[in-house]
């Protein structure tokens, strides 16, 4: 396994990190356990979490991730092998479905980010989280599948600099080290890093947003600002929810998949998506490469990236995903994959 500096602190993190959205509803505890098991047999020492999964976000299941990872943390010696990142959802403007979170008490004011936090500590059975992430911004703007940004006028939103200084408040009690962010923009990334220099408040490490073949949004203004104030990009859906393993091509519906599941997804179906998935899988079988490794090595290869998210439902997908990190793309097969983009750039944002 291979470590990268987290932000501009002395931790490094793996370069795979798992993804825990599937415990509680795709993945039973146990399978919880064995995945964690195997992760940090490969050397992966970032778990990332949310208050807000399992995915899909339901009242019935909301906080059985954490509880899931908690019980495995307290196995003798667990909580010493990796770093616990979690995240506190936004407002659910957009994301209606986590209405139900918190009583729907989800702005990023003091006492709905102590519940938060609190909560969270709770069902991970830990006094201190290593990472601590707000899922999205409290403000209106551009995620979960939009490019376009449309300005909300005179909107009632907490101000990012209350905010930072009820995180500070964790770091300094010490049931936080780092902060960080998670579908975030250039101008949210860069609000929090001046906030922070001017008056002197922790400042966040990372930023968890989207990357992969199909959606390569971050390299527009955020890779810069990873790259020049050293906030780490945690990539989240490297494979795209799966439909860049190629399984879903020619109307494929694999039972049990999430594209199969849950029509929620359905971005990463037909038409653009179908031609560029296709081609990179094809790409991947010229080469040899198995089409998941290789959408995942090429995350892994950025200058930009810290850490690469994987999920998986089985211990085979993980083992596969994992082993990613051992898979070189060569300059004939990264030429390949660009022109491919040229054709369809981000058909899966």
């Amino acid at each position: 396994m291979e470590y990268r500096q987290l932000g501009n602190t002395d931790t490094k993190v793996s370069v795979i990190s798992l993804g825990t959205m599937t415990f509680g509803e795709q993945n039973t505890e146990a399978d919880a356990h064995a995945q964690l098991d195997l992760a940090v047999d490969y050397g992966v020492n970032l778990i990332d979490a949310a208050e807000m999964y399992p995915v899909p976000p339901k009242p019935e299941t909301q906080g059985l991730t954490e509880q899931y990872i908690g019980t495995w943390l307290n196995k003798n010696g667990n909580r010493q092998k990796v770093l616990v990142a979690t995240k506190a959802a936004g407002p659910s403007r957009k994301l209606l479905q986590a209405k139900h979170l918190r009583e729907g008490k989800t702005r990023f004011d003091r006492a709905n980010l102590e519940n938060a936090l609190d909560g969270s500590l709770k069902r991970l059975n830990t006094d201190y989280v290593d990472l601590y992430q707000l899922h999205w911004p409290d403000r209106s703007t551009n995620h979960f599948g939009e490019l376009g940004y449309t300005h909300v006028e005179n909107e009632d939103t907490v101000p990012i600099e209350e905010t930072l200084e009820i995180l500070d408040g964790f770091v300094k009690s010490g049931k936080v080290r780092y902060i960080g962010l998670s579908n975030e923009t250039p101008w949210g990334i860069n609000q929090f890093l001046k906030l922070a220099e001017n008056i002197g408040l922790a400042r966040v490490v990372s930023v968890q947003n989207p990357y992969n073949l199909l959606n390569r949004a971050f390299e527009v203004g955020n890779a810069e600002v990873a790259i020049r104030d050293q906030v780490s990009l945690l990539a989240y859906s490297p494979l795209a929810f799966g439909a860049l393993t190629g399984k879903y091509l020619n109307g494929a519906q694999p039972a049990g998949a999430r594209l199969t599941l849950w029509e929620r997804f359905g971005r990463y179906k037909g038409g653009a998506p179908e031609y560029a998935i296709n081609a990179y899988v094809e790409i991947a079988k010229k080469h040899g490469i198995d089409p998941a490794q290789l959408a995942i090595a090429y995350v892994n290869s950025r200058r930009f990236l810290t850490s690469t998210i994987i999920g998986a439902t089985s211990l085979t997908q993980l083992k596969t995903d994992i082993e990613s990190i051992n898979i070189t793309l060569s300059d004939e097969v990264l030429a390949e994959i660009e022109a491919v983009h040229e054709v369809h750039p981000n058909p899966c944002p």
